[in-house]
């Protein structure tokens, strides 16, 4: 059986905050949402083409810290040169903020964005190879 959608969970300090940034940042779209759900509120957010969605929490009873390491990331393909260029320029105006990359390798083709509770995205200028 293959696995037909991955949502991929964060817990944010901000809830619109986040869901601001990445949608301006990524071009991605609410999807849906839920409030105090046995304290816990979230926010879906991706495109209803994609195979895979984000989605930030927030805990009203038990905040969790985001906790993210230099070298946990979100690596997003984009082969066509004009697109990926102009993604990064996007990226930066949304507010994400462009950081070195801890590995070297995501440096060569691509740029290393970092979000507000330290959350790292990869721009990769390249097609996705298995």
């Amino acid at each position: 059986m293959v696995i037909q959608q991955l949502r991929i969970a964060r817990p944010v300090s901000d809830l619109t905050a986040s869901a601001d940034l990445y949608c301006t940042g990524l071009g991605l779209h609410k999807l849906g949402e839920f409030r105090d759900h046995d304290g816990f509120s979230g926010i879906m957010l991706g495109d209803k083409t994609l195979p895979w969605h984000l989605e930030f929490t927030f805990c009203q009873h038990h905040p969790v810290q985001p906790a993210t390491t230099v070298d946990d990331l979100l690596v997003l393909y984009l082969p066509d040169a004009a697109c990926w260029q102009q993604r990064c320029q996007v990226m930066t105006r949304a507010g994400f903020t462009e950081v070195t990359s801890f590995n070297p390798y995501w440096a060569k083709n691509g740029a290393t964005f970092q979000d507000r509770d330290g959350y790292r995205i990869v721009i990769q200028h390249a097609a996705w190879q298995a």
